[in-house]
Protein backbone atom coordinates (compact mmCIF):
# COMPACT_ATOMS: atom_id res chain seq x y z
CA UNK A 1 0.00 0.00 0.00
CA UNK A 2 3.21 2.41 0.69
CA UNK A 3 4.54 1.63 -2.41
CA UNK A 4 1.49 2.13 -4.31
CA UNK A 5 0.87 5.56 -2.63
CA UNK A 6 4.43 6.28 -3.58
CA UNK A 7 3.86 5.68 -7.00
CA UNK A 8 1.15 7.36 -7.03
CA UNK A 9 2.74 10.81 -6.00
CA UNK A 10 5.64 10.52 -8.19
CA UNK A 11 3.33 9.65 -11.12
CA UNK A 12 1.31 13.10 -10.32
CA UNK A 13 4.92 14.70 -10.18
CA UNK A 14 5.49 13.33 -13.59
CA UNK A 15 2.80 14.96 -14.92
CA UNK A 16 3.13 18.30 -13.41
CA UNK A 17 6.50 18.15 -14.89
CA UNK A 18 5.48 16.91 -18.57
CA UNK A 19 2.79 19.79 -18.33
CA UNK A 20 4.92 22.47 -17.58
CA UNK A 21 7.57 21.48 -20.33
CA UNK A 22 5.12 21.02 -22.47
CA UNK A 23 3.28 24.67 -21.44
CA UNK A 24 7.36 26.17 -22.06
CA UNK A 25 7.66 24.70 -25.15
CA UNK A 26 4.37 25.83 -26.77
CA UNK A 27 4.43 29.34 -25.47
CA UNK A 28 8.46 29.49 -26.59
CA UNK A 29 7.24 28.56 -30.20
CA UNK A 30 4.31 30.65 -30.25
CA UNK A 31 6.82 33.65 -29.57
CA UNK A 32 9.27 32.31 -31.99
CA UNK A 33 5.76 32.43 -34.48
CA UNK A 34 5.15 36.05 -33.26
CA UNK A 35 8.25 37.05 -33.78
CA UNK A 36 8.81 35.58 -37.50
CA UNK A 37 5.06 37.42 -38.17
CA UNK A 38 6.88 40.56 -37.11
CA UNK A 39 9.93 40.07 -38.84
CA UNK A 40 7.33 39.52 -42.10
CA UNK A 41 5.28 41.95 -41.55
CA UNK A 42 8.13 44.79 -41.27
CA UNK A 43 9.82 43.41 -44.65
CA UNK A 44 6.87 43.69 -46.39
CA UNK A 45 5.74 47.31 -45.15
CA UNK A 46 9.33 48.57 -45.76
CA UNK A 47 9.15 47.00 -49.28
CA UNK A 48 5.91 48.57 -49.89
CA UNK A 49 7.16 52.36 -48.65
CA UNK A 50 10.32 52.16 -50.43
CA UNK A 51 8.38 51.43 -53.87
CA UNK A 52 5.58 54.48 -53.08
CA UNK A 53 8.50 56.40 -52.01
CA UNK A 54 10.42 55.42 -55.32
CA UNK A 55 6.83 56.18 -57.62
CA UNK A 56 6.85 59.54 -55.42
CA UNK A 57 10.26 60.40 -56.68
CA UNK A 58 9.74 59.51 -60.15
CA UNK A 59 6.83 61.71 -59.98
CA UNK A 60 8.20 64.78 -58.51
CA UNK A 61 11.27 64.23 -60.95
CA UNK A 62 8.75 64.05 -64.32
CA UNK A 63 6.75 67.11 -62.45
CA UNK A 64 10.22 69.05 -62.03
CA UNK A 65 11.15 68.17 -65.31
CA UNK A 66 8.01 69.15 -67.22
CA UNK A 67 8.16 72.85 -65.09
CA UNK A 68 11.48 72.97 -66.64
CA UNK A 69 10.71 72.45 -70.07
CA UNK A 70 7.58 74.33 -70.07
CA UNK A 71 10.01 77.12 -68.53
CA UNK A 72 12.52 76.60 -70.90
CA UNK A 73 9.64 76.99 -74.27
CA UNK A 74 7.98 79.61 -72.75
CA UNK A 75 11.29 81.64 -72.36
CA UNK A 76 11.95 80.56 -76.11
CA UNK A 77 8.21 81.98 -77.17
CA UNK A 78 9.45 85.21 -75.26
CA UNK A 79 12.43 85.51 -77.42
CA UNK A 80 11.34 84.89 -80.40
CA UNK A 81 7.44 86.67 -80.47
CA UNK A 82 9.37 89.90 -79.04
CA UNK A 83 11.74 89.51 -81.91
CA UNK A 84 8.91 88.67 -84.85
CA UNK A 85 6.92 91.78 -82.62
CA UNK A 86 9.98 94.21 -83.15
CA UNK A 87 10.87 93.13 -86.34
CA UNK A 88 7.17 92.98 -88.61
CA UNK A 89 4.78 94.50 -86.43
CA UNK A 90 6.29 97.49 -83.94
CA UNK A 91 9.49 98.13 -86.06
CA UNK A 92 10.87 100.61 -83.83
CA UNK A 93 12.39 102.37 -86.96
CA UNK A 94 9.32 102.37 -88.89
CA UNK A 95 7.28 103.79 -85.40
CA UNK A 96 10.14 106.55 -85.21
CA UNK A 97 9.50 107.42 -88.89
CA UNK A 98 5.74 107.60 -88.80
CA UNK A 99 6.47 110.07 -85.48
CA UNK A 100 8.57 111.96 -87.34
CA UNK A 101 5.93 112.12 -90.06
CA UNK A 102 3.19 112.64 -87.91
CA UNK A 103 5.00 115.59 -86.19
CA UNK A 104 5.63 117.00 -89.65
CA UNK A 105 2.08 116.96 -90.75
CA UNK A 106 1.21 118.15 -87.30
CA UNK A 107 2.97 121.42 -87.29
CA UNK A 108 1.76 121.68 -90.88
CA UNK A 109 -1.96 121.11 -89.62
CA UNK A 110 -1.17 123.72 -86.57
CA UNK A 111 0.69 126.40 -88.89
CA UNK A 112 -3.09 126.19 -91.38
CA UNK A 113 -5.50 126.12 -88.48
CA UNK A 114 -3.23 128.98 -87.25
CA UNK A 115 -3.63 131.08 -90.27
CA UNK A 116 -7.52 129.94 -90.75
CA UNK A 117 -7.57 131.63 -86.61
CA UNK A 118 -6.00 134.48 -87.63
CA UNK A 119 -8.05 134.90 -90.88
CA UNK A 120 -11.38 134.38 -89.02
CA UNK A 121 -10.39 137.12 -86.24
CA UNK A 122 -9.56 139.42 -88.98
CA UNK A 123 -12.60 138.78 -90.63
CA UNK A 124 -14.47 139.48 -87.05
CA UNK A 125 -12.70 142.33 -86.56
CA UNK A 126 -13.55 143.84 -90.41
CA UNK A 127 -17.01 143.00 -89.30
CA UNK A 128 -16.75 144.84 -85.86
CA UNK A 129 -15.39 147.79 -87.70
CA UNK A 130 -17.88 147.67 -90.47
CA UNK A 131 -21.14 147.57 -87.93
CA UNK A 132 -19.32 150.32 -85.85
CA UNK A 133 -18.85 152.79 -88.77
CA UNK A 134 -22.58 151.55 -89.73
CA UNK A 135 -23.57 152.53 -86.20
CA UNK A 136 -21.42 155.77 -86.63
CA UNK A 137 -23.13 156.42 -90.06
CA UNK A 138 -26.96 156.02 -88.52
CA UNK A 139 -25.83 158.31 -85.52
CA UNK A 140 -24.35 161.15 -87.78
CA UNK A 141 -27.96 160.52 -89.93
CA UNK A 142 -29.57 161.01 -87.01
CA UNK A 143 -27.68 163.73 -85.26
CA UNK A 144 -27.81 165.55 -88.18
CA UNK A 145 -29.12 168.65 -86.74
CA UNK A 146 -26.17 169.18 -84.52
CA UNK A 147 -24.17 170.55 -87.88
CA UNK A 148 -22.58 173.19 -87.94
CA UNK A 149 -23.50 176.58 -90.10
CA UNK A 150 -22.00 179.41 -91.00
CA UNK A 151 -23.84 181.58 -88.32
CA UNK A 152 -23.68 179.33 -85.54
CA UNK A 153 -21.12 176.40 -84.69
CA UNK A 154 -21.87 172.70 -83.40
CA UNK A 155 -20.73 171.00 -80.73
CA UNK A 156 -18.23 168.98 -82.46
CA UNK A 157 -16.88 172.51 -84.46
CA UNK A 158 -15.31 174.06 -81.25
CA UNK A 159 -13.75 177.70 -81.87
CA UNK A 160 -10.88 175.91 -79.57
CA UNK A 161 -9.95 173.32 -82.28
CA UNK A 162 -7.23 173.10 -84.89
CA UNK A 163 -9.25 170.86 -87.05
CA UNK A 164 -13.09 170.13 -87.15
CA UNK A 165 -13.96 166.71 -85.25
CA UNK A 166 -14.49 163.56 -87.41
CA UNK A 167 -17.99 163.46 -85.92
CA UNK A 168 -18.38 166.89 -87.35
CA UNK A 169 -16.75 165.78 -91.15
CA UNK A 170 -18.96 162.46 -90.89
CA UNK A 171 -22.28 165.11 -89.94
CA UNK A 172 -21.32 166.99 -93.30
CA UNK A 173 -20.83 164.00 -95.81
CA UNK A 174 -24.29 162.10 -94.35
CA UNK A 175 -28.20 162.89 -95.49
CA UNK A 176 -30.59 163.48 -92.51
CA UNK A 177 -32.40 160.62 -91.61
CA UNK A 178 -36.39 160.64 -92.69
CA UNK A 179 -38.88 159.53 -90.15
CA UNK A 180 -41.65 156.99 -91.83
CA UNK A 181 -44.96 157.06 -90.78
CA UNK A 182 -46.06 153.72 -89.72
CA UNK A 183 -48.58 151.84 -91.50
CA UNK A 184 -51.73 150.69 -89.48
CA UNK A 185 -52.87 147.28 -90.98
CA UNK A 186 -56.82 146.98 -90.77
CA UNK A 187 -57.89 144.07 -88.97
CA UNK A 188 -58.50 142.23 -92.34
CA UNK A 189 -55.21 142.78 -93.90
CA UNK A 190 -54.93 138.60 -94.32
CA UNK A 191 -55.37 137.84 -98.91
CA UNK A 192 -58.41 136.13 -99.04
CA UNK A 193 -57.37 134.71 -102.28
CA UNK A 194 -54.96 132.44 -100.40
CA UNK A 195 -58.24 130.60 -98.82
CA UNK A 196 -59.03 128.20 -101.52
CA UNK A 197 -55.51 127.20 -101.93
CA UNK A 198 -54.58 127.02 -98.28
CA UNK A 199 -50.70 128.48 -98.91
CA UNK A 200 -50.39 130.74 -95.61
CA UNK A 201 -52.45 130.26 -92.70
CA UNK A 202 -54.97 132.79 -91.94
CA UNK A 203 -53.66 136.17 -89.91
CA UNK A 204 -56.41 136.72 -87.13
CA UNK A 205 -55.91 140.43 -85.49
CA UNK A 206 -57.11 140.48 -81.92
CA UNK A 207 -55.48 144.45 -82.22
CA UNK A 208 -58.34 146.05 -83.46
CA UNK A 209 -57.90 150.29 -84.32
CA UNK A 210 -60.09 152.71 -82.71
CA UNK A 211 -63.63 153.47 -83.79
CA UNK A 212 -64.01 157.61 -84.31
CA UNK A 213 -64.89 159.78 -82.10
CA UNK A 214 -68.81 160.53 -83.38
CA UNK A 215 -69.74 156.87 -83.95
CA UNK A 216 -71.36 155.46 -81.45
CA UNK A 217 -70.97 152.11 -80.35
CA UNK A 218 -73.20 149.60 -81.81
CA UNK A 219 -75.96 148.22 -79.45
CA UNK A 220 -76.53 144.46 -78.94
CA UNK A 221 -74.25 141.11 -77.41
CA UNK A 222 -71.98 140.91 -80.22
CA UNK A 223 -69.30 138.35 -80.25
CA UNK A 224 -65.53 139.31 -81.04
CA UNK A 225 -64.27 139.29 -84.64
CA UNK A 226 -60.77 136.80 -84.22
CA UNK A 227 -63.96 134.33 -82.58
CA UNK A 228 -66.16 135.03 -85.43
CA UNK A 229 -63.09 133.86 -87.84
CA UNK A 230 -62.21 130.96 -85.91
CA UNK A 231 -65.89 130.09 -86.57
CA UNK A 232 -65.74 130.14 -89.91
CA UNK A 233 -62.66 128.47 -90.56
CA UNK A 234 -62.52 125.89 -87.85
CA UNK A 235 -60.94 122.83 -89.19
CA UNK A 236 -63.65 120.36 -90.45
CA UNK A 237 -64.68 117.44 -87.93
CA UNK A 238 -64.61 113.43 -88.77
CA UNK A 239 -68.01 111.67 -89.47
CA UNK A 240 -69.39 109.53 -86.85
CA UNK A 241 -67.91 106.77 -87.99
CA UNK A 242 -64.85 107.49 -88.38
CA UNK A 243 -64.77 109.04 -84.62
CA UNK A 244 -63.95 106.69 -81.99
CA UNK A 245 -66.10 105.97 -79.30
CA UNK A 246 -65.21 107.80 -76.04
CA UNK A 247 -64.90 104.34 -73.72
CA UNK A 248 -63.22 102.21 -76.36
CA UNK A 249 -59.77 102.08 -77.77
CA UNK A 250 -58.97 102.78 -81.14
CA UNK A 251 -58.06 99.52 -82.16
CA UNK A 252 -61.02 98.43 -80.63
CA UNK A 253 -63.36 101.05 -82.42
CA UNK A 254 -61.45 99.55 -85.92
CA UNK A 255 -62.03 95.79 -85.36
CA UNK A 256 -65.75 97.02 -84.82
CA UNK A 257 -65.82 98.49 -88.27
CA UNK A 258 -64.23 95.48 -89.93
CA UNK A 259 -66.76 93.20 -87.78
CA UNK A 260 -69.22 95.35 -89.89
CA UNK A 261 -68.00 95.70 -92.85
CA UNK A 262 -67.91 92.07 -92.98
CA UNK A 263 -71.09 91.69 -91.95
CA UNK A 264 -73.07 94.06 -94.06
CA UNK A 265 -71.26 94.34 -97.89
CA UNK A 266 -72.12 95.29 -100.27
CA UNK A 267 -71.78 93.44 -103.53
CA UNK A 268 -70.83 94.61 -107.44
CA UNK A 269 -73.08 91.75 -108.92
CA UNK A 270 -76.22 93.95 -109.44
CA UNK A 271 -79.22 92.20 -110.76
CA UNK A 272 -81.12 93.40 -113.52
CA UNK A 273 -83.49 90.63 -115.12
CA UNK A 274 -85.87 93.10 -116.57
CA UNK A 275 -82.81 95.54 -118.24
CA UNK A 276 -81.01 95.42 -121.30
CA UNK A 277 -78.07 97.53 -119.75
CA UNK A 278 -75.93 94.31 -119.39
CA UNK A 279 -75.99 93.70 -123.11
CA UNK A 280 -74.21 97.40 -123.85
CA UNK A 281 -70.58 96.23 -124.22
CA UNK A 282 -69.48 99.81 -124.49
CA UNK A 283 -70.83 101.25 -121.21
CA UNK A 284 -70.00 98.29 -118.57
CA UNK A 285 -71.68 98.45 -115.10
CA UNK A 286 -68.87 100.34 -112.22
CA UNK A 287 -69.86 98.73 -109.01
CA UNK A 288 -69.49 100.91 -105.90
CA UNK A 289 -65.99 101.67 -104.38
CA UNK A 290 -66.17 98.95 -101.40
CA UNK A 291 -66.77 95.81 -103.53
CA UNK A 292 -66.51 92.30 -103.95
CA UNK A 293 -65.14 90.67 -106.99
CA UNK A 294 -65.69 87.22 -108.92
CA UNK A 295 -63.28 85.03 -106.67
CA UNK A 296 -61.87 87.75 -103.68
CA UNK A 297 -63.37 91.29 -102.67
CA UNK A 298 -61.23 94.18 -103.91
CA UNK A 299 -59.45 96.90 -101.94
CA UNK A 300 -60.57 99.73 -102.07
CA UNK A 301 -59.41 102.30 -104.90
CA UNK A 302 -58.33 99.29 -107.04
CA UNK A 303 -60.16 100.83 -110.16
CA UNK A 304 -59.45 104.53 -110.06
CA UNK A 305 -55.80 104.94 -108.90
CA UNK A 306 -53.86 102.04 -108.27
CA UNK A 307 -54.50 100.09 -111.63
CA UNK A 308 -51.37 99.19 -113.31
CA UNK A 309 -51.63 99.54 -117.55
CA UNK A 310 -48.54 97.52 -118.80
CA UNK A 311 -49.41 98.33 -122.55
CA UNK A 312 -49.06 102.42 -121.96
CA UNK A 313 -45.24 101.54 -120.37
CA UNK A 314 -42.28 102.84 -122.61
CA UNK A 315 -39.70 100.09 -120.98
CA UNK A 316 -40.58 96.91 -119.52
CA UNK A 317 -40.53 98.14 -115.95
Amino acid sequence: RAIDEDRKIKYRAAVKIQSWFRGCRVRAYLRHLNEMVILIQKWWRGYRCRKHFRKMVETAYFIMKMNFYNEMAVRIQKRWRGYYVRKYIHNYYALKKYLQAVSVNNAFVRSELQEYVETKENEEKMKDLEKKEKEKKYQARKMHYLLSTEQIAGIYNSPFRKSPDPMELLLRNSKPLTHRRKQVKSPFAYELYDWPTCKKPPAFVTALPLTPVGRQKPQGPFRDTTEVLWQRYKPLEPTLRVAESINSPLEKAREGIKREEWRNPIHGNEFLPFSSYHKNENEKYEPSLCKSGRYVQEAYGTKHFREVYPKKWIADK
